[in-house]
């Protein structure tokens, strides 16, 4: 099979416009936790969420554009227009009938669509939705955006798996380049859930922290004090190719995805399996599709989302994987830092994965001040930066449904 490479990423999300700027304060240990500014919160138990910063639509689209764009879909066509740029695709020449699009987002236009059913149920009964209701709603609209824009022919979906949609995305995209499917992908997530019935679901379910008077101290994986997660938003975008069609347009090559693999824990239809089975057999066949060990791992970009449920799950099935070795391992946690961007979780972490490739660095995991009880061999890397060579790391996403996709990368050289 082919390997399969990246060429360009991009995104938008709380902790910066840019891949650089959210690089730069991910290192910091910034939070992107404030107020809710898209709604009145007043009333809801959760009042804040991790919103995307200094962001004008008209800064991006053109007004007939908006017309027909979702949030989510907006977040898409920036991030994977970061991605498109740094890869220099477009100039260099490609197959159109060979490129692709797979995108993953677990809510799709759910601010449009509840806008509309707001506007009717508040108004005098007559009907007068958008004709563009359907087209900026749906989730497989971003990837066929994508794909008109960009002229790509070739195959073109959306991957709808709640948490781990954007690293499905991803994955699927490999796979039909190490098949020999195509030459290039253009691969994601992204999402706008920050609504009124996303926060008053959440709520509902109590998932979400209810720390309203200190929202940068709410999202605080692996801590005793813990109380949910922070809803995030924003996208994030790869281009992938063969290492041969790289190679031959002398594309500048950032990291190698060469492990993937997903499982479903077959469990609860939102808690993941409590001994982590499903998480734990995902990262196994994950290093195995890769060629590695769990020796071999030098960070894990944990899944993590500051809850009592899923971090000691995601735990349990970390050390289970280190069962029989005597092996010490680096992870963190950046959604203290970013919050849950659902969908496109797994997107930006991936980033942030290809970026401790290239610089050596592996973000923190903040708010860590009543640490829970963790194998002497798992280092959760908090407060500060832990410069380390990072030859080769793992992504790990979960979701609700019992979802689990892991991602390994590794240096090229």
């Amino acid at each position: 099979m082919k390997r399969v490479v990246i060429t360009g990423m991009g995104t938008i999300n709380p902790l910066g416009n840019n891949v650089a700027d959210y690089w730069s304060n991910l290192l910091k240990g910034v939070s992107g936790a404030g107020p809710i500014t898209r709604f009145d919160a007043s009333k809801f138990k959760t009042k804040f969420a991790c919103e995307v910063k200094d962001y004008d639509p008209a800064d991006h689209f053109e007004r007939n554009e908006l017309k027909k764009y979702d949030l989510y879909s907006q977040f898409a066509l920036i991030s994977s227009g970061q991605a498109i740029e740094q890869s220099g695709l477009l100039a260099s020449g490609f197959d159109a009938e060979r490129a692709g699009v797979i995108w993953g987002s677990g809510n799709g236009g759910i601010t449009t669509l509840e806008e509309q059913i707001t506007a009717f149920a508040t108004g005098d009964g007559t009907p007068r939705y958008s004709p563009f209701l359907v087209p900026r709603m749906i989730v497989n609209m971003a990837p066929g955006l994508l794909s008109i824009k960009y002229g790509f022919k070739g195959l073109n979906f959306a991957t709808v798996s709640a948490c781990t949609a954007s690293n499905n995305a991803v994955m699927d995209a490999v796979n039909y380049i190490r098949w020999g499917v195509v030459d290039v992908m253009l691969a994601g997530g992204s999402e706008a859930p920050v609504t009124t019935s996303s926060i008053g679901g959440f709520n509902s379910m109590k998932a979400l922290s209810t720390r309203n008077d200190a929202p940068q101290k709410a999202s605080r994986p692996f801590d005793k004090d813990r109380d949910g997660f922070v809803l995030g938003e924003g996208g994030g975008a790869f281009v992938l190719e063969s290492y041969e069609h790289a190679i031959e347009r002398g594309a500048i090559i950032l990291a190698e995805i060469a492990g993937v693999a997903m499982t479903s824990d077959a469990y609860h239809i939102t808690a993941t399996h409590p001994d982590g089975d499903g998480a734990y057999r995902a990262m196994n066949m994950a290093l195995k599709d890769a060629g590695v060990t769990i020796a071999d791992i030098d960070y894990i970009n944990a899944h993590a989302t500051s809850t009592g449920v899923g971090d000691p799950s995601e735990l349990n099935a970390i050390t289970r994987l280190l069962q029989d070795t005597d092996v010490q391992l680096d992870i963190s946690a950046t959604k203290s830092m970013t919050g849950h961007l659902l969908g496109a979780a797994g997107i930006i972490e991936s980033i942030t994965c290809v970026n401790s490739i290239l610089h050596g660095l592996i973000p923190p995991t903040i708010n860590l001040e009543n640490p829970e009880d963790v194998d002497n061999r798992i280092n959760i890397v908090a407060g500060t930066p832990n410069a380390k060579v990072i030859n080769t790391c793992l992504n790990n996403t979960s979701g609700f449904g019992g979802h689990n996709a892991m991602i390994v990368f590794k240096k090229v050289v």
